[in-house]
């Protein structure tokens, strides 16, 4: 296997921290406040044996009355109900069902007034994402007229192509954010959004990246003199950080505002969104 870069590592690290830390916030609150409702409608438990036809006597206690007319009052489907639609159809696919009657999942139905808190919320994510493919399709307008099935006549695009974000490989990666972002807008809700875009497409990082290094003089200078500590940076002697995310946290005052923008809403998003989502908030 091949030794990985320090930088490497620390991301590699701070992934995996981060990972653990939001398991184990998980936990507690689970731990803190557990779920009493869900009990109510658990399916009898097994035998200590393990045996499938085997119930542990007295487990398999009746649904008590109150609860039972519960579900009738909030149309839930019960034992001796009748059937739903979805079960006589041809092909039997129930989540299609759930999202139409039960979450009103569809083009254009989320768009009400109401929601606007939502929109709100994942409104940055959507207009990064957007900000990726206007910039793109400016730079490439060729490309993005062939729909990358026809290279440029341009030798020197030919010859050396431009790296990094704006390289021709991306494109194919920008296409695909750009009609997840297209389909969740109008067709899903909007709230969980962002966290499908976020995991769905590497767009989202790489543009991020690509706007810290062309807007943010701090990196422009770290790269023009390689070995040079930013300003504000701990004295020789003295350990400072390897991470170029961690410099420009620890200059932020000096940072640029498309610097503070992108850092700003991740770092938000990151302690904020692991706070409220645990405790069933809507943040995601």
């Amino acid at each position: 296997m091949w030794p990985l870069d320090p930088s490497r590592k620390e991301v590699l690290g701070f992934a995996v921290s981060c990972r653990v830390l939001t398991l184990v916030l998980q936990a507690v609150f689970n731990a803190i406040i557990p779920d009493h409702r869900a009990e109510a409608f658990s399916p009898p438990r097994l035998a200590p044996s393990g045996s499938a036809d085997q119930l542990v006597e007295g487990s398999a206690h009746p649904i008590p009355q109150p609860l039972l007319q519960l579900a009738v009052d909030q149309g839930y489907r019960t034992a001796e109900g009748n059937k739903p639609p979805w079960c006589s159809w041809g092909l039997p696919l129930i989540y299609s069902y759930i999202q139409d009657v039960y979450w009103n999942v569809g083009f254009l139905r989320y768009f009400e007034l109401k929601q606007v808190p939502n929109f709100l919320l994942a409104a940055p994510m959507a207009i990064l994402v957007a900000w990726a493919t206007w910039t793109y399709v400016t730079t490439h307008p060729w490309l993005f007229l062939t729909l990358g099935m026809q290279r440029s006549k341009n030798k020197k695009t030919l010859e050396k192509p431009e790296p990094g974000f704006l390289s021709p490989r991306v494109f194919v990666y920008l296409v695909h954010a750009a009609a997840l972002l297209l389909f969740g807008s109008l067709c899903m809700h909007v709230q969980v959004l962002t966290r499908f875009l976020c995991s769905s497409t590497p767009i989202v990082y790489w543009f991020s990246a690509h706007l810290l290094l062309d807007q943010e003089p701090l990196l422009k200078s770290l790269e023009a003199v390689p070995g040079k500590p930013p300003a504000g940076d701990p004295p020789p002697g003295q350990k400072g950080p390897r991470n170029s995310i961690m410099g420009l946290l620890y200059n932020w005052k000096t940072c640029s505002l498309v610097t503070r923008c992108v850092l700003g809403y991740f770092v938000t998003y990151w302690l904020l969104g692991l706070l409220l989502h645990c405790n069933w908030l809507p943040w995601t």
